[in-house]
């Protein structure tokens, strides 16, 4: 997309502005044009998943490497299955389990489905999402919408139409604002398009829950979060990925002269240097700020990423994030910083 257009952001907040911003939204994707669409996970940068050269869009507005896959977001089994060549038992099961909902299954594609989509590999990622504004577009719309996150590549996924208008606006024509985000970070990726199933990138519905729903000893279910060279079967495997503008770092502190220190270590300012912490809480005397975020996983989940853009948007130089708990409901976020700070 070359040039610049006016961007609308639309509410959704009635009945009314609801069925309006739909049937919008519907209009545009059926002529070939990007919109910024809420998910329970993450705000989605939708495009016709089965127009290439509306998927071509995504890539040139995002900045979005060419290797790196597009999940494919549907309204329904059927929808789910006529995306795919086979539909397996595992499939089956993990979807009657958590479908609609933040997790993606990756199966063998079918020719329906554009190379573009899948970076040129043979497997596609198809998830349903559970968000009801979602749904409602894809259903409006009759086909699949490929949808990465709607921020420049390898920046801080959005979870509310603010950070979205703050990435794209000017790039796209529409906005849809349906709220903050409930789960707050990406999808859990299963890969099932091989002998054995496999998590390519973690979520929120961890590997114990995968394993129970499809079976004790029926299929390895293992954390595999490793790049791969060729046909990446996933986003979410690059090794940088979800990082803020200033420079981020995971430590673990047991008091305030510690932190400090630290701090000190990185040759940050401390009024440059923004603590989010979750047990040990500073002071926050000579800090940018302190942010406070839940002792859990799930509720920690909503909030990161907007203290994220938080911190960004109030010109952090460091970011300095608590380390994690230990624990399977974790493992996910523990992903994200991870990307962030490489």
């Amino acid at each position: 997309m070359t040039g610049s257009t006016t961007t609308k952001i639309i509410a959704t907040d009635t009945a009314e502005l609801f069925a309006a911003a739909v049937c919008r939204a519907a209009e545009l994707l059926r002529a070939g044009e990007l919109v910024a669409l809420p998910t329970e996970t993450v705000y989605g940068l939708a495009a016709n998943a089965l127009d290439p050269r509306a998927v071509a869009k995504i890539f040139e507005v995002k900045g979005r490497p060419k290797h790196n896959p597009i999940i494919v977001h549907v309204s329904d089994l059927e929808m789910a299955r006529r995306c795919v060549r086979e539909w397996s038992p595992a499939a089956e099961r993990l979807a009657k389990s958590f479908w609609p909902g933040p997790l993606t299954l990756v199966l063998p594609r079918s020719p329906e489905i554009p190379e573009i989509v899948t970076a040129g590999g043979d497997t596609v990622g198809v998830r349903w999402p559970s968000h009801p504004f979602m749904q409602a577009v894809i259903a409006e719309c009759g086909f699949p919408l490929a949808a990465p996150s709607a921020n420049l590549s390898n920046q801080i996924s959005p979870t509310n139409a603010d950070h979205v208008r703050n990435h794209l606006c000017g790039q796209i024509a529409l906005i849809v604002d349906g709220g903050q985000s409930q789960v707050g970070i990406e999808s859990t990726v299963v890969d099932l398009s091989g002998g054995s199933s496999r998590v390519l990138r973690p979520g929120m519905i961890h590997s114990e829950a995968l394993a129970a729903a499809l079976g004790t000893g029926a299929f390895a279910v293992t954390e595999s979060i490793l790049s791969e060279s060729v046909a990446l079967k996933s986003p979410g495997l690059l090794e940088k990925h979800y990082a803020p503008t200033a420079r981020l770092v995971v430590c673990s502190w047991k008091e305030e002269e510690d932190l400090n220190a630290q701090i000190a270590a990185y040759r940050a300012h401390a009024t440059g240097t923004f603590v989010i912490a979750h047990t040990q809480i500073p002071s926050g005397t000579n800090l940018g700020g302190v942010s406070v975020v839940p002792h859990d996983a799930e509720a920690y989940a909503r909030a990161l990423y907007a203290e994220l853009h938080r911190c960004d948007s109030e010109g952090a130089e460091l970011i300095v994030v608590e380390a994690l708990p230990e624990g399977p409901e974790w493992v996910a976020i523990a992903d994200r910083l991870e990307r962030a700070q490489s």
